[in-house]
């Protein structure tokens, strides 16, 4: 069943429907929830324009979060798309407004690729472009190779094809403590979820100042908070299994075979994903277009939006027009 929603960054007009705050762009958007394979119950928001400011086929845009987020990096990206696309986004499961997974080990990249292509069918599979932030960058990949029909471009933004667990702040100091992390939460999940769940925000978001995984000059307290707030209330034992699973994952097998239009989005100070695993990336993949951000980082289309949304709604309208 469908309802009105309204994203926090869009105000309501008069007449129930949103209306983006950065440009005054007019959409209605609704929420709907489907149901995946093994019974989860996902989340997804999606908007078209309310008129149509150019001709022909307009393609949907399907936006991927990265793990612990709940769709605040497309804050701005949502507005620019949604003036002459339909857009889509929808919250992995155990995040934002999904269930729980039904099933607790179905937590791995094919799983959240799977989850999507429920909510492509949901929308009527339509030609589409797939978005990918973070570890959606992989979702989007995976996507590819299960279910490519209707796939007409992808855009990988501040990503890796795989393996992050292994290039973090550019060592697999990741693979070192994941298990760990995996042991104590099993052994001491009440004490793991109240330390989890009592991380201030404020203090997370000084903390990332203070070791560069933001960029001081460009981000805005109020457009990251939001992830910092929604980290917290996802549940840990579940964030290391889909880590891990995430570490685990690699589409560097197929890459070569990608028969589509990309655009890699990377950001030059980017901690996460280095900027040279999308270099590499882009090599790989033929015709593959790349952006490196300068001083970006892991969150850098809330950083620079101006910049990564006219080239990725360039992209997305040309790969419209063909």
């Amino acid at each position: 069943m469908s309802e009105s929603i309204r994203p926090p960054w869009l105000v309501p007009s008069s007449d129930g429907a949103g209306r983006s705050a950065e440009d005054g762009v007019e959409s209605r958007e609704t929420v709907t929830t489907v149901e995946a394979d093994d019974g989860t119950r996902l989340f997804l928001r999606s908007a078209s324009p309310r008129e149509a400011r150019t001709t022909g086929t307009r393609l949907h845009t399907f936006f991927c979060d990265g793990i612990l987020c709940d769709g605040f990096i497309w804050k701005y990206l949502w507005s620019e798309l949604a003036e002459t696309n339909h857009v889509v986004h929808w919250h992995y499961r155990g995040h934002g407004r999904s269930g729980a997974p039904a099933e607790t080990l179905n937590v791995d990249i094919a799983q959240h690729a799977k989850d999507l292509m429920a909510v492509r069918r949901t929308m009527g599979n339509p030609p589409c472009v797939l978005l990918g932030h973070s570890m959606g960058t992989q979702v989007c990949l995976e996507e590819w190779r299960l279910f490519p029909d209707h796939i007409r471009g992808i855009v990988l933004i501040c990503g890796s094809y795989g393996k992050v667990t292994q290039s973090f702040r550019g060592i697999p100091i990741l693979d070192a403590i994941l298990p760990k992390l995996a042991r104590m939460a099993d052994k001491q999940p009440d004490l793991v979820r109240a330390i989890w769940s009592r991380i201030p925000p404020e203090m997370a978001f000084r903390a990332a100042l203070l070791v560069g995984d933001v960029d001081p000059d460009n981000v805005r307290r109020e457009d990251i908070l939001p992830y910092l707030r929604h980290m917290t209330h996802v549940d840990f034992s579940m964030f290391v299994r889909m880590l891990r699973a995430a570490g685990e994952h690699s589409a560097e097998d197929y890459l070569q075979s990608i028969d589509v239009p990309v655009l890699i989005v990377a950001g030059e100070r980017d901690t996460f994903t280095p900027g040279s695993l999308s270099q590499w990336m882009a090599e790989q993949i033929p015709g593959a277009e790349l952006l490196l951000v300068p001083a970006g980082t892991h969150v850098a289309p809330i950083e620079q939006p101006e910049l990564i949304g006219a080239k990725i709604r360039a992209f997305v309208d040309r790969v419209s027009a063909t």
